[in-house]
């Protein structure tokens, strides 16, 4: 029975049968690309959507316009790439493979290409000349460091200039704060910056609001933001200062009102730090920008030269080689620490630093700051590489100056000092603050704070640096001292003379004795003939005061600052 071809589904058997090649629908031919006729068309509309592209990417990620800056190079890489692919679809490219695509580019977009190997080339020797291996002197040389003594250069710190609280307790009260407003807690919250400054003599942090969502930004970005916090470190008062005229810039805000955006807009080519907000004297608030510069090679050695100063209210900036005196921080502290790393490295050279490490130091895991006149210092402890969990000195340096001293001082570490405090009161469960370092009776003393797990301060703690077995508790700072102060005298470290930091002494005889119970503690009100003011004893801190009566002679010592009722640290029977 013979087939045809349409018993056999359309297949062609005779051609099959015969050896014949069985006939394949022909190939389409690719329609030729329209290329825009006009050579100067084609570029005008390249530039024009390469510049669109351009500016959307330096809206949104503003990338500083400088050598140094390495985001530079991924902006302007972009830029490139961009007006090679608009080239390709304005000329009609008709080319096949990788080697047509690169005579293509090579006829059509040459200086984009030289442009993009020249900043490639620029990125590699950029990178050899200011490396580590070669410049390790210039490295170690960022941070000036002069040797000093502690106990002659820093002052004894009185009670009234001791920040009580961390940055997490500082947290805490603000929130707290901004919730008891009903004014404000529906429509802001603060930001997560809370900078340390010293305002008016007082340790304080500062910290600014925000919009709660962008629907909050519409509604009530006319008037700006109408407060900011102030928190003392000292007695925990939370104060929230408002502003007859709102804050309008911020690093929070949107569009052209953003503090980043309106920096770079204003200063394209500038390299910033991360900026934090202070007030001046006046209460006004500004935003401190640290200019950053690249002092070795083309992208080591980072350095700050000077600042721009932002009017958080109106604007208005102004650049400063050297910033005013009001102003606390300009050298960021992970900055300062990276420059000391820098030098305790490589001062003997790199390959020191990788095999024999002479003299190598390192800084320890963290970092606090300490107010002494008009200035905020950082310090830090100095231990060597090798982890033995140990100082061997510590250094301070001054955020506006970057003026630095190193303290010899070999002791404890500060997590150390914190486990030691913490072991002290290991009944009670209490977590200590990162320490702050005090000179106390003349010796570098940790002061802790000792907090609960609800975040409370409950006990304070002084840890020796040189022997973190020396270790003080007390239920207030002037306890606290008071029992260290004995510890140092018990152990031989001091003489047994040293006062108490920052009180007086005044001698009478009572005139009025009151009690009261306050906190569950019995407190007693001596007032002397002659005076009107009180002074306040805790029965725990000085147990005769149990026994005064009225026409006893005494002799008070005193914390002074207060109006009407002074805090007392002791009182001796004549």
């Amino acid at each position: 029975m013979a087939f045809s071809g349409s018993d056999a589904g359309g297949f062609n058997w005779e051609g099959f049968e015969s050896g014949a090649p069985s006939q394949r629908p022909p190939k389409k031919e690719k329609k030729p690309r329209k290329a825009v006729k006009s050579p100067m068309a084609r570029v005008m509309i390249n530039l024009a959507v390469t510049a669109a592209v351009g500016f959307i990417y330096f809206y949104i990620n503003l990338p500083a316009i400088n050598l140094q800056a390495p985001e530079f190079y991924s902006f302007a890489l972009l830029v490139c790439v961009v007006y090679c692919g608009c080239a390709v679809v304005t000329s009609g490219f008709q080319g096949e493979g990788i080697k047509g695509y690169f005579k293509f580019l090579r006829k059509q977009c040459l200086i984009p290409l030289v442009v993009a190997l020249a900043l490639f080339v620029t990125t590699i020797v950029g990178s050899l000349v200011g490396s580590v291996i070669f410049r390790a002197k210039d490295y170690a040389g960022l941070l000036p460091i002069e040797t000093g003594d502690f106990a002659a250069e820093v002052d004894e710190i009185s009670y009234d200039q001791i920040p009580m609280l961390d940055r997490q307790s500082a947290e805490r009260l603000g929130d707290r704060k901004l919730g008891e407003l009903s004014d404000m807690v529906s429509q802001f919250e603060v930001v997560d910056d809370y900078t340390q400054i010293n305002y008016r003599g007082r340790p304080v942090r500062i910290a600014t609001l925000m919009y709660m969502d962008l629907i909050k930004w519409f509604t009530n970005r006319g008037d700006g933001l109408p407060a900011y916090l102030l928190i003392d470190m000292v007695t925990q008062n939370v104060e929230l200062v408002r502003l007859e005229e709102g804050i309008k810039y911020t690093v929070a805000e949107h569009f052209s009102r953003n503090l980043y955006r309106h920096l770079r807009f204003h200063y394209p080519t500038y390299m910033f730090s991360q900026p934090v907000m202070e007030v001046d004297e006046e209460g006004v608030p500004y935003w401190i920008c640290p200019r950053l510069t690249k002092t070795i090679g083309l992208f080591g050695g980072t350095d700050v030269a000077g600042g721009v100063l932002v009017n958080a209210i109106t604007g208005e900036c102004q650049y400063y080689e050297q910033v005013p005196d009001w102003v606390d921080n300009l050298y960021p502290a992970d900055l300062i620490v990276q420059q000391y790393d820098y030098y305790g490295m490589y001062h003997n050279g790199f390959f020191n630093s990788l095999f024999g490490q002479k003299d190598v130091t390192i800084t320890t895991d963290d970092y606090n700051y300490i107010a002494m006149g008009d200035d905020v210092w950082v310090y830090t402890g100095v231990t060597s590489t090798g982890g033995d969990q140990s100082n061997i000195g510590f250094i301070l340096t001054n955020q506006r100056t970057k003026e630095s001293h190193f303290y010899s001082c070999a002791g404890a570490t500060e997590h150390s000092a914190m486990a030691s405090a913490q072991g002290e009161l290991q009944h009670l469960g209490y977590l200590a603050t990162f320490p702050l370092l005090l000179n106390v009776g003349g010796q570098p003393t940790y002061f802790m704070a000792m907090k609960d797990a609800a975040q409370l301060v409950k006990k304070y703690a002084m840890v020796n640096v040189q022997q973190y077995q020396v270790v003080a508790t007390g239920d207030t700072v002037a306890e606290c001292e008071q029992n260290y102060l004995a510890m140092l005298s018990q152990n031989g470290i001091v003489d047994g003379s040293a006062g108490l930091s920052g009180t007086e002494t005044v001698e009478g005889t009572i005139a009025e004795i009151r009690s009261a119970v306050l906190d569950g503690n019995s407190f007693y009100f001596i007032r002397l003939n002659g005076s009107e003011l009180f002074y306040s004893i805790s029965a725990i801190e000085e147990p005769l005061a149990v026994i005064l009566n009225a026409g006893d002679r005494v002799a008070i010592t005193f914390q002074p600052g207060g109006e009407s009722i002074l805090t007392s640290v002791a009182v001796e029977k004549q």
